[in-house]
């Protein structure tokens, strides 16, 4: 049987990239029990209430939801429990030293297995006031339109 290869994306918290100014990215291995990798296999996860905090020189994933797999039996997970992220030493250092700014937060873009592997994409993000909010919002309506007019403009 081939290995599998390329990067295939189990869930994606567009919320996220809405609700936070994303400053910098990292990529992450996570540590799983069987049943939750047969569960994403599936394409069932949610990444909506995740985020990633630094615990005693660990990093960690928290508030991610990894359903219980189906066809599990005693030795099946529970859905929300704290999933430790690999990262090298440096990076967490990085990343804590950058939480410690206030206003920052870990949050998960993407989960992914990238071959056999599952990997989670986090990033250091800012939260986005009100307004900032309303002004991508226009900006992307805008743009839109810009786009729309173009199009318009090139079938005539």
């Amino acid at each position: 049987m081939a290995k599998e290869t390329g990067k295939k994306v189990i869930a994606r918290n567009r919320k996220a990239r809405y609700d936070y100014h994303i400053e910098e990215t990292f990529e992450a291995g996570l540590v799983l029990t069987g049943t939750e990798v047969k569960s994403l296999r599936e394409g069932r996860a949610s990444l909506t209430d995740g985020f990633g905090l630094i615990f005693q020189g660990e990093a960690w994933l928290e508030g991610v939801y990894i359903p219980e797999y189906a066809q599990g039996t005693w030795t099946n997970h529970s859905a929300r429990r704290r999933r430790k992220m690999l990262l090298h030493k440096d990076e967490i250092l990085k990343i804590s030293h950058k939480l410690k700014e206030s206003g920052r937060t870990l949050v998960p873009l993407e989960l992914y297995f990238e071959g056999s592997l599952v990997k989670v994409e986090i990033a250091i993000a800012r939260g986005k006031k009100d307004w900032d909010k309303r002004q991508a919002l226009r900006e992307k309506q805008d743009e839109r339109e810009a786009q729309r007019a173009m199009s318009l403009r090139q079938h005539r």
